[in-house]
């Protein structure tokens, strides 16, 4: 097998497994939650743990492959993502799972900025869109198996299952890529902008903390007031050394294109929406109907085959319609479909949720291929890495807000639907916290259990219409954030903005133009499902 080839093998192995960790983790979190005792902000840290990690490395470790060598640090990606898989499987304590799916983010985030650089390094002319081609076909297959995959081994083996498996895929790719990929580097290399790294991960840290952190306590508590003022300081001062240093990781004034702006949007809603809406639909799934973990991830597929279903026709409608027309009407099907989930109570199945599964489902499949090439398309191609991991860290940055978010409202809607239910039965007044606490744990059927027998069919009615209730919320929360979303990116987005080099073509009239081939950079991440 030529060389290139392997370095698809291994690019596409490493891709399959980190986008694989994204969604698998999500569907075993109530198992990992009553394996290690793990507090509700606990659960939310071991998803943003990995989201923020990604969201603040991901342009930093682009420019570092471009310096020492795409091979060598997409070896290091690899060799640091899966020692943090292997810190996640062996994780005693939920601290130990966090900073290990912090470290697994760090590796995540190498991976992320050299793969799609090792494969333009590596292929050219028509094996280019084919490689690419593999990549995104790969991407969406990793992307939908996610939950089945996840559900599967957390109940077939045990939640340990799902890091542990990445390790004899991680040291199979790390021997691949040592021995049958050909190292390159980017000629024109940049300096590592240092302070705008330690400045943007600071500040996501402290908006994150701040907004976890209140749901643990109140809006209005110290702590959270001075991490939110510190978080909006450290922001500013990202901004500020952006706009200053001479070679920045991020180039502020990119948002100052209509189409970047709104590509940018479109990535924060997205994932800010749906995909961190996830973490709570699953605990719905399972800690409110009782679904085991492979009874979950089977049931999510009704958004996979959506999604699926609706790539397939956008990649290829694409090329013939302005992409406005799939990401803006995408995203208002996706806060279409949340809505429609909405209306849970104490009686409803999980049957209630798929409507509004399949039109997000179908939504998000619209999205996601044109939003891929709407970064890169409106910059030169020399630019194009910075603003496909531009887009990334929006993406990343949605859902690691989004899930801190989402937790803060459905605490308060928790507490105050307990409140008033419990007030109408006999000796559970002034107990909601208690069992707020055990609807938080993953164990709201001990709380029902140790209820005096003649009350406990009322409690677990109100425990089970208090958890609908708080969903509703969210549920109205991210549908509102995904239309707003929607309606932005159609208005911004615009195909003037696409970048489209001029030039007189060799049968053409004197004085006249035609466009050339489309940008390699735009066409061939249109397949890409990131």
């Amino acid at each position: 097998m030529a060389r290139k080839w392997w370095t698809l093998l291994v690019v596409c192995a490493a891709t399959f497994m980190l986008l694989l960790d994204v969604t698998i983790v999500v569907v075993a979190l109530p198992d990992i939650q009553h394996a290690l005792h793990a507090s509700f902000s606990g659960l939310q840290w071991v998803t943003d743990a990995y989201a923020l990690t990604l969201a603040a490395l991901l342009l930093t470790a682009g420019s570092l492959a471009d310096r020492f060598g795409r091979r060598l640090v997409f070896v290091i990606g690899l060799s640091i993502f899966t020692a943090g898989s292997a810190l996640c499987g062996a994780a005693q304590d939920p601290m130990m799972l966090i900073v290990s799916r912090a470290v697994q983010g760090v590796g995540g985030a190498i991976l992320f900025a050299t793969s799609l650089a090792l494969l333009a390094s590596t292929f050219h002319g028509k094996q280019r869109g084919v490689a690419f081609g593999a990549w995104g076909a790969v991407a969406g297959v990793a992307t939908a198996l996610g939950p089945l995959l996840g559900g599967a081994i957390t109940t077939g083996i045990s939640w340990r299952g799902i890091f542990l498996v990445n390790l004899p895929i991680g040291v199979v790719a790390i021997a691949i890529a040592v021995r049958r990929v050909d190292e390159s580097r980017s000629p024109h290399t940049t300096r590592i902008d240092w302070l705008g790294a330690a400045t943007l991960t600071a500040g996501l840290f402290s908006l994150v903390y701040a907004l976890i952190r209140a749901s643990e306590t109140t809006w209005g508590e110290q702590e959270v007031v001075i991490c939110f003022g510190l978080a909006a300081v450290l922001l500013a001062a990202f901004v500020a050394v952006e706009w200053r240093v001479p070679e920045p990781m991020f180039d502020i004034s990119l948002l100052r294109t209509p189409t970047f702006l709104g590509g940018s949007i479109a990535a924060f809603a997205m994932n800010a929406s749906l995909f961190a809406m996830f973490l709570y639909i699953v605990l719905y799934l399972q800690d409110g109907l009782g679904y085991s973990a492979l009874g979950t991830g089977a049931r999510l597929l009704v958004v996979s085959a959506g999604t699926i279903i609706a790539a397939t026709a956008a990649g290829r409608l694409s090329s013939h319609v302005p992409v406005r027309w799939l990401i803006g009407p995408g995203l208002l099907l996706v806060g279409v479909g949340l809505l429609l989930m909405m209306g849970l109570d104490a009686e409803s199945d999980w049957t209630h949720l798929i409507p509004g599964l399949i039109v997000a489902g179908v939504g998000t499949g619209m999205v996601n291929p044109p939003l891929a090439s709407t970064a890169v398309g409106v910059v030169p191609v020399h630019r194009s890495g910075m603003a496909s991991g531009a887009n990334q860290t929006f993406r990343q940055i949605g859902i690691a807000v989004g899930i801190a978010l989402y937790g803060s409202i459905f605490t308060a809607s928790l507490h105050t639907n307990l409140n008033e239910r419990l007030a109408t039965i006999p000796g559970l007044q002034g107990h909601a916290d208690q069992i707020a606490d055990a609807v938080h744990t993953g164990n709201p059927g001990q709380a029902i259990a140790a209820a005096p027998p003649p009350i406990r069919k009322q409690l677990g009615d109100a425990v089970h219409a208090s958890f609908a209730a708080a969903m509703n919320d969210l549920l109205l929360a991210s549908g509102i954030l995904a239309l707003v979303g929607g309606v932005l990116a159609f208005a911004l987005i615009r195909s003037k903005d696409f970048v489209v080099s001029q030039y007189p073509g060799p049968s053409t009239p004197t004085g006249a133009q035609q466009r050339p081939p489309e940008n390699p950079a735009i066409r061939d991440l249109k397949t890409g499902q990131l």
